[in-house]
């Protein structure tokens, strides 16, 4: 339905007519991506503490305004109620909704967190040579809750979560090496080899998505990843999130190179 060329804007007027309900991996792949956290004013500023905290997994690419739907430094004109594939929508620590938009949700006092996204960078790795399994296999992605704690601010404690590309270890040094330069993407591998060591008992059910075919010769690579907030709704009971459905990215209009350029 879309092709490389296909600008960010095109997509998300296609997302917002629910043309698209579907993953984001591989789309528009020169632009930044980015997942999306929203909450109540009351407990926005302790979240904001929470990213500050925990930048691996949180990495903040924009804040809105109190009320306001609109990215205006990443994607002026967008609309982040609507302009997502699919949402979900967690009360109390329950998930509670997952709708195609959240205008029936939507409150004056909300404030919505662009963080950013590890698809990102998966163009640049393809560019490298290196392998993006998920793509290979129609835009799968796997994503898992690990052993690792959170640092807690306020109300918000929970686990980080990751996502998981299979490599040969000469392909995941030079992954490292690239990867580095996406701070705002989640930045290098947190772990790379046996998923015990960060309390993963198996890669064939993960949390989050589908699991990708692994090959002779490669092992797990591990980056922080943003579904880390949706684990931490979920711990810490939070009276009222919404978020992005994992792996139905907000597309910005921010190029990748604009970013690594700062």
């Amino acid at each position: 339905m879309f092709s490389n060329t296909t600008t960010p804007s095109e997509i998300r007027a296609s997302i917002r007519e629910e043309k698209w309900k579907s993953l984001t991996s591989g789309l528009a792949p020169r632009y930044t991506q980015a997942n999306l956290v929203i909450l109540p004013k009351e407990q926005a500023f302790d979240f904001l503490r929470f990213c500050l905290a925990n930048p691996k997994p949180c990495p903040l690419i924009e804040v809105t305004d109190p009320g306001s739907p609109e990215p205006i430094q990443t994607a002026r004109g967008a609309d982040l109620r609507v302009d997502v594939p699919r949402y979900r929508v967690y009360r109390a620590g329950n998930l509670v909704a997952e709708p195609f938009n959240i205008l029936p949700y939507w409150q004056e006092d909300l404030v919505s967190f662009l963080l950013g996204c590890s698809f990102t960078f998966e163009q640049a790795l393809l560019e490298a040579g290196l392998p993006v399994r998920g793509l290979e296999e129609n835009g799968k992605f796997s994503a898992y809750i690990t052993n690792i704690a959170c640092t807690p601010i306020g109300i918000f404690r929970g686990p980080l979560v990751v996502t998981m590309r299979p490599m040969t270890p000469a392909q995941a040094i030079k992954a490292v090496q690239i990867t580095s330069r996406f701070s705002w993407s989640h930045g290098a591998p947190i772990h790379i080899g046996d998923p015990k060591g960060i309390g993963i008992s198996t890669l064939n059910k993960p949390d989050y998505g589908q699991p990708v075919e692994i090959l002779p010769g490669e092992t797990p690579v591990f980056w922080a990843c943003g579904i880390t907030p949706q684990a931490v709704a979920l711990e810490s009971a939070v009276e009222l999130m919404i978020t992005h459905s994992p792996g139905h990215m907000f597309i910005t209009d921010v190029t990748n190179d604009e970013l690594l350029l700062g």
